[in-house]
């Protein structure tokens, strides 16, 4: 299998919510591939962001693609509410909904489905779902809160799942979020991952262009 292209996907969670539309735009403009919108409900994490209204306000001012990831207890029920602005939407193996259901549903709205697994949940959870999700996300740090510190021993699961993915010649991205810097870029990069979520280090960087230059590029400082 070829080498996959490297996606940087800043965060929103991490942007200045009262100029939401000038930093889409400023993430575009600085060279983003996707922009990435992490729903909470406060009940699967400890933490309530935004909704589909403000996921919606986000779309009008970039046409990159828009990394729906829904840390939610019901993605089931609010996958139509997102599918006419995602370009993918992803829910967590985690929550209380038929997983294979959602996925279905996820791709029957002409979204990418992807299947989200947090640090104390086992990657063989999603084994029953390998090829019918288009992207897996390894959570990095404990959903909920934007700026924890990277947990390095989630690099097991990203070279665990490179590794099915080339045994069984599968097709998907495999997603990194939480704690993504320059330094914990280059590490994921090397243990298979391609799609970088980064809130922080992106929306807070002085040079928001040359961050997104070494998170692909996969440059420590």
């Amino acid at each position: 299998m070829s080498p996959r292209k490297t996606i940087v996907a800043p965060s929103i969670l991490a942007c200045d919510f009262s100029r939401l539309g000038a930093e889409v735009e400023r993430a575009d403009a600085a060279g983003a591939d996707w922009i990435h919108c992490d729903v909470m409900d406060g009940h699967l994490v400890d933490n309530i962001s935004f909704g589909p209204a403000f996921v919606e306000a986000a779309s009008r001012h970039t046409r990159l693609p828009l990394d729906v990831h829904l840390m939610i207890e019901r993605p089931d029920i609010y996958v139509p509410r997102f599918a006419d602005v995602a370009a993918s939407i992803t829910c967590h193996v985690e929550a209380a909904h038929d997983v294979s259901k959602t996925l279905l549903a996820i791709r029957d709205s002409d979204c990418l489905a992807g299947l989200a697994v947090s640090p104390p949940t086992p990657l063989e959870s999603i084994r029953p779902h390998l090829g019918h999700f288009d992207i897996l996300l390894i959570m990095t740090v404990n959903p909920g809160f934007g700026g924890q510190p990277f947990l390095p021993e989630m690099m097991e699961k990203v070279s665990a799942a490179a590794d099915w993915r080339a045994r069984d010649a599968l097709d998907f991205h495999i997603e990194v979020d939480g704690g993504i810097n320059r330094a914990t870029a280059a590490v994921s990069l090397a243990s298979g991952a391609n799609v970088l979520v980064a809130g922080t280090s992106v929306f807070k960087a002085a040079d928001i262009v040359a961050e997104i230059v070494a998170l692909r590029e996969g440059t420590p400082r």
